[in-house]
């Protein structure tokens, strides 16, 4: 049975316009990402990839175009998204439950529920012996499970993931990974995460979409049908898996080479 469209974008541009002149980051980005679907956005730097979160997030308006978030049909009021950044994401005056439970309160839903979900994502990102400290207490790694389980906390339609792990070790981001796809798998959330890690790409992933250097445009889709749990050794060890990283990288490869030539 096919899954229902959540996001539509439909002919997405946008440019910045400065005193010199415009530059423009997205170029026609047209993609119908489906309910519950898990899409890794992977390019060059300085493609648009964050630009695209942040108009989806409502940070950014588009020049042209426009993009559709369809809402869930249970009666309940949702956030549209919720978005977890790289780094610095998370309130620095307020514990980690606070945190945590910050979009809930903003939302002014019963305490009770607000305890509630609160206490099942500290649980579920390992965060419940941590729940009175700081910010400034916490590792890199511990700051990421605060901003994933206030996400989740959230409940919103969409989430959107600007290379959250990109800033850690890679023993941490394995750690997180797995526990984001465990949740992911639980609410069945639609999730769209910028990654430059192709391996990252792979273990999350139902769909990959190739952005060109800027401009940036949609210019391929790799489908990773791999059988979940993956693991990375699985993945590393697959000749499909491996054969589709080849393809990635030189994707990667022939976008930077480009933009040097144009640049030039």
């Amino acid at each position: 049975m096919s899954r229902k469209a959540k996001i539509i974008i439909r002919n997405l541009t946008k440019a910045f316009y400065k005193k010199q002149g415009s530059v423009t980051a997205l170029d026609d980005i047209n993609v119908t990402i489906n309910d519950g679907e898990f899409v890794c956005i992977v390019g060059p730097s300085g493609c648009g990839k964050s630009t695209l979160l942040r108009i989806l997030a409502g940070l950014e308006t588009p020049s042209i175009g426009e993009f559709t978030i369809a809402t869930a049909t249970d009666g309940e009021d949702r956030p549209l998204q919720s978005m977890v950044f790289q780094e610095k994401g998370i309130i620095p005056w307020l514990t980690v439950e606070k945190n945590v439970a910050f979009g809930l309160k903003m939302r002014h839903l019963p305490k009770k529920l607000i305890k509630e979900r609160t206490t099942y994502y500290l649980k579920k990102t390992g965060l419940e012996k941590f729940s009175t400290l700081y910010p400034k207490e916490l590792s890199g790694g511990m700051k990421q499970r605060v901003s994933i389980a206030r996400a989740f906390a959230n409940d919103p339609e969409i989430l959107l993931m600007d290379e959250p792990f990109g800033a850690l070790d890679e023993q941490n981001k394995f750690i997180l990974q797995e526990e984001l796809l465990s949740i992911w798998s639980e609410t069945g959330k639609t999730i769209l995460f910028i990654t430059h890690s192709i391996d990252e790409a792979l273990l999350l992933s139902d769909r990959i979409l190739l952005m060109s250097s800027q401009p940036g445009k949609i210019i391929q889709e790799i489908i990773v049908d791999m059988p979940r749990p993956r693991k990375i050794e699985d993945i590393r060890e697959n000749p499909v898996m491996a054969g589709q990283f080849v393809e990635i990288w030189k994707h990667l490869q022939e976008e930077v080479q480009r933009s040097r030539r144009e640049d030039g």
